[in-house]
């Protein structure tokens, strides 16, 4: 078995994950759908066959693995795509799964990432977050956002990823890429040492524990730009994910220094279509005087209502795009609720 030709498979067939599991053939995911890529259901050996082969093709050695049970990696195959492949023990066996990632930067317009998303790579100062369940395309939602301040900024930007995905070239600015645990042994350590590397970007690929999330905010209060992502969907909830990391007698000050130091907040969803495939759609959070309030007041249930009434300054409603799609025919009014940020509230406009 040749690991090298599955991933050309999946290549060729548009995919965007390849799964690596025993017990089942190995699979792909096409326009959302599971598809089988060989012909016989793999064994344990076989897994470990393969997966060894990705360990080889990534120069690495699997000791985190065995050691943490799993463990993230990327690579590149030569004419063929880049790979971020995360590394498993799933009842007792190993297994794998690849996500496809393009040599070449992703045209922003392909993507049907909205104008106003790159253009957050105007600002000069603060934190902008980009939120969404895995596999919704935060990544790379952020190196659009990167390679637009690369093309048209001069400055030094540091990236820090886990593992980094997208490579960029040196263009107007300079770009530092770290990857953790290999350059850097964790976010926060890496972050604290960007602090002294002169940069006026950091883009931290995700943020994952207390300590990083607080010298995030430091260094965006401090006059850099910073750039991250986490696992949430809505404005309201990243507010509220942000200050539930921290104890309860921090959470007035956080509330005071996030209100000061965040500019936007981008929540993206891939949604099916009535027509097959997959489509990103976006919720756009530009922090103004009153969202400021709402924040430092801890009125974030107020944020959603922020969101509609500001599409004149450039916000976008995920669920005004939901009831757009669904008006135009793209997706179902089941998909439009499953997908709302109020499904109620979209129901009875639906309605």
């Amino acid at each position: 078995m040749e690991l090298r030709e599955f991933l050309k498979s999946a290549y060729e067939m548009s995919a965007s994950d390849v799964f690596v599991i025993p017990g089942a053939k190995v699979s792909c995911k096409v326009k959302g759908e599971i598809v089988s890529i060989s012909e016989d259901i793999l064994m344990p050996a076989d897994s470990e066959v393969l997966i060894g082969q990705a360990y080889e093709y990534a120069k690495r050695d699997r000791g985190i693995l065995d050691k943490e049970g799993d463990d993230d990696f990327s690579f590149p195959l030569k004419g063929v795509s880049r790979f971020r492949c995360n590394t498993y023990f799933q009842r007792g066996t190993v297994a794998a799964t690849l996500r496809m990632i393009a040599f070449d930067l992703p045209d922003p317009k392909l993507l049907n990432i909205p104008d106003s998303v790159i253009d957050l790579g105007k600002i000069k100062n603060g934190m902008i977050l980009v939120t969404g369940p895995a596999g919704s395309g935060k990544s790379t939602t952020m190196a659009c956002i990167i390679d637009w301040i690369n093309n048209n900024r001069n400055g030094h930007i540091v990236t820090i990823e886990d593992p980094i995905e997208y490579l960029h070239k040196h263009r107007r600015s300079l770009i530092s890429q770290r990857e953790v645990p290999n350059d850097a042994h964790s976010f926060a350590r890496a972050l604290r040492a960007a602090l002294r590397q002169a940069p006026e970007v950091i883009m931290l690929g995700e943020m994952r524990d207390l300590e990083t999330i607080q010298t995030a905010i430091t260094a965006a209060e401090t006059g850099h730009l910073v750039l991250s992502s986490l696992h949430t969907t809505g404005a309201a909830k990243t507010v509220d994910r942000v200050l539930d990391t921290f104890p309860a007698e921090q959470q007035a000050q956080i509330r005071m220094q996030l209100s000061v130091v965040l500019r936007a907040v981008v929540s993206q969803r891939l949604i099916p279509l009535t027509a097959g495939g997959q489509r990103a759609v976006f919720e756009v959070m530009t922090v103004n005087t009153a969202i400021q309030n709402m924040i430092r007041d801890g009125k974030t249930h107020q944020i959603e209502n922020a969101i509609f009434g500001g599409t004149r300054e450039g916000m976008i409603s995920m669920d005004q795009e939901l009831h757009k799609l669904y008006k135009e025919g793209m997706i179902t009014k089941d998909n439009a609720l499953l997908y709302a940020i109020s499904p109620e509230t979209l129901k009875n406009r639906l309605n």
